[in-house]
């Protein structure tokens, strides 16, 4: 059963209880940076994420406002709201920690350093391509709480 109401109005426990469980950045990751966009392109993702594990993140992040879905069925395809865009720099910086700290990381020395370098340019480039892949954002709308 899903909490209805909140622990406090910490901004952590905030974010923590919209997106803090072990799949949801995992789905905004494969939809902002590898432009995947359906159910069957979510469950490919390297990790093996169980169909109904999936099918419940895709369907809280839609609650959440961070995504959105489009068409019916078997064509149901994902895109980012404006609200699921305003992660990247979030996620951004879990990229750059990991890459510090964990000798393993596959992130790309290259995309790492632009992180440090050159946030800005990469912020707009990435938005450019999400948009190319996804068409612009969906506006932010008022939550349902």
């Amino acid at each position: 059963m899903k909490r209805q109401d909140r622990r406090s109005d910490c901004p952590i426990s905030f974010a923590l209880e919209t997106f803090g469980d072990t799949w949801s950045l995992l789905v905004m990751r494969d939809l902002l940076f590898t432009g995947k966009r359906t159910f069957g392109d979510f469950l490919r993702s390297e990790e093996g994420i169980a169909t109904n594990v999936l099918a419940a993140r895709l369907r809280a992040l839609e609650e959440a406002g961070l995504i959105r879905a489009e068409g019916e069925g078997r064509n149901l395809r994902y895109g980012p709201t404006a609200k699921g865009l305003d992660l990247l720099p979030i996620l951004l910086e879990m990229i750059a920690w990991s890459a510090r700290h964990d000798a393993r990381s596959a992130a790309p020395p290259a995309f790492v350093a632009r992180i440090s370098k050159d946030r800005a340019a990469l912020m707009s480039e990435l938005r450019e391509q999400i948009a190319g892949a996804h068409g612009p954002p969906a506006k932010r709308s008022k939550s349902k709480k």
